[in-house]
């Protein structure tokens, strides 16, 4: 199988139209992979800002998730029904294909233990999206090449001692995590450090230089008809 990553759709193009100003571009990327009307899990879901923009341009059945009381009350004032909850631990109590997506938004690299939160997603849910850093990006090299230390940048900008991200990833190490569990990757992207889509299919190594984010929908079934590599 080649070493090819699946060609980038056109995030734009899935967008309706009069998008709000201000909205974060990989929010928007997300947006354009939620069906109109889904019911919509969003786990790590902070202030509610994602699960809001799904609910007021898709008008989805959402709900959310947030670890943080802070987050919570953010979420409730904005009228979602979030609640709060532990990714690392609560999952296992939803049944299976109880949401149309679940949402997993910069956070599996704050989770204990990514690989069992990437199995209850795909079982939870019937597609799954998820975005996160792209630690293998070239600037995130060069901070640890040259400088030798952790780097601290616009999508990780907390010091190492302070950072909640506890399992840094690169682009290639997801792929390999979905070929591990047994998740299809039907489409993905990478977004360059504007956050904005990266509109040209390369091979994976390719994305995970000069991707600082990468964005996956998935669901459970065989990835091998995109050509995820053998050995990412």
């Amino acid at each position: 199988m080649r070493d090819v990553a699946p060609a980038p759709w056109d995030a734009a193009a899935s967008l309706p139209r009069g998008e709000p100003g201000g909205a974060r571009v990989d929010h928007l990327v997300v947006l354009g992979l939620v069906t109109p009307g889904a019911r919509v899990l969003d786990i790590g879901c902070g202030d509610g800002t994602l699960l809001a923009l799904l609910r007021d341009r898709r008008g989805v059945d959402g709900r959310g998730i947030e670890l943080s009381r802070e987050g919570v009350n953010a979420c409730l004032a904005r009228g979602l029904p979030v609640i709060q909850g532990d990714a690392d631990t609560d999952l296992e109590n939803y049944p299976d294909d109880a949401f149309d997506v679940v949402v997993l938004s910069q956070t599996i690299q704050a989770t204990r233990n990514p690989r069992i939160v990437l199995e209850h997603l795909l079982r939870i849910g019937r597609q799954v999206v998820i975005s996160f850093p792209n630690f293998g990006h070239w600037r995130v090299r060069s901070e640890l090449a040259l400088r030798g230390r952790m780097p601290v940048t616009a999508l990780m900008p907390e010091e190492w001692y302070e950072t909640q991200n506890i399992h840094y990833c690169t682009i290639r190490d997801f792929v390999g995590l979905c070929r591990t569990v047994g998740a299809r990757i039907e489409k993905a992207t990478a977004l360059d450090a504007r956050g904005r889509p990266m509109r040209f299919s390369m091979p994976w190594w390719v994305w995970n230089l000069v991707g600082a984010q990468g964005v996956f929908l998935l669901s459970l079934g065989k990835d091998d008809a995109l050509g995820a590599p053998t050995q990412p």
